[in-house]
């Protein structure tokens, strides 16, 4: 993963913070990337990385989630990714990839606070449909 450099927001404390983090980096994206927020215990955000992807498939790399969490000393996650093909509806795929990474974050003490998908048609958030 890439991690995201420039001028960066300094506490996500809210859906909507991590919202205007993340949809104008993926609301027009053409391929399909995924992007990680990782935040101490106040939720500041430590670090920004970036998985790209190609076309509209992306590898979740979850070895390194995991290895980027435990250097940067990662209390909570944000994970936000775009579906090119303009329906922001979590396949059952994304379904299944957050529910593992949940489970081995939940073991490092790490916890998921939330998985966006964007698109042309709005965003959903995994934390409000229930899916966390």
């Amino acid at each position: 993963m890439q991690r995201v450099r420039g001028r960066l927001p300094q506490i996500i404390a809210s859906r909507d913070d991590a919202v205007a983090l993340f949809a104008p980096r993926l609301a027009d994206a053409q391929d399909e990337n995924l992007y990680v927020a990782h935040l101490d215990r106040e939720r500041r955000l430590l670090a920004l990385c970036l998985a790209p992807g190609r076309g509209r498939q992306i590898d979740v790399p979850l070895r390194t989630i995991i290895r980027d969490a435990l250097e940067f000393d990662t209390a909570s996650l944000v994970l936000a990714h775009n579906h090119p093909s303009g329906d922001p509806t979590p396949s059952s795929d994304d379904l299944y990839v957050t529910r593992r990474l949940i489970h081995v974050a939940r073991a490092l003490e790490v916890g998921v606070l939330d998985h966006l998908v964007f698109a042309a048609k709005g965003f959903v958030s995994f934390r409000d449909r229930g899916l966390l």
